[in-house]
């Protein structure tokens, strides 16, 4: 059952990677659209975002396992609110990829990114109520998506 929730808990986490690959349209490896926009000084080169994101949803996806191994004792609603928090994180990280890459829309996708980490921190501090591994699994995500943000800004400020 254990092997079971962390293959289940990987899956969820790296469901919007996977579909994010879908939307942004490559040709050689490389986004189109994107190749044609100005970029902050600070953007890393291309491969250092599918390192960083594997990485992410890997501790996104650890995180979730240990809340959901963890047995709570009379609070149910603490694992459901993080369960649902989880749920909406994942939602809003795949819109990201829609809003800026399949619609082409940085500004969409600030909107939407604005709204992943108030949620992700919302996530943050609900896994902490239930286990600081799962916390500290989530620290890095949180700080990942507030540099995208300012990569979001600098896309929008510079095109």
């Amino acid at each position: 059952m254990t092997v079971l929730r962390f293959i289940f808990a990987m899956l969820l986490s790296f469901l919007p990677g996977i579909i994010g690959v879908m939307v942004a349209p490559m040709a050689s490896g490389q986004n189109l659209w994107y190749a044609t926009l100005a970029n902050s000084s600070l953007t890393p080169s291309g491969w250092v975002f599918s390192v960083v994101w594997g990485i992410l949803y890997f501790l996104i996806g650890l995180a979730l396992f240990f809340v959901m191994q963890k047995h709570i004792t009379g609070s149910p609603q603490k694992k459901y609110m993080a369960y649902i928090l989880f749920g909406v994180n994942i939602v809003l990280n795949t819109l990201w990829s829609f809003a800026f890459f399949g619609a082409q829309s940085p500004e969409l996708a600030l909107i939407v990114l604005g709204a992943l980490i108030i949620v992700a921190l919302f996530m943050m501090r609900a896994f902490y109520r239930i286990s600081v591994g799962a916390f500290w699994c989530v620290v890095p995500y949180v700080l990942w998506l507030m540099f995208a943000f300012y990569l979001n800004s600098m896309i929008i400020y510079l095109n």
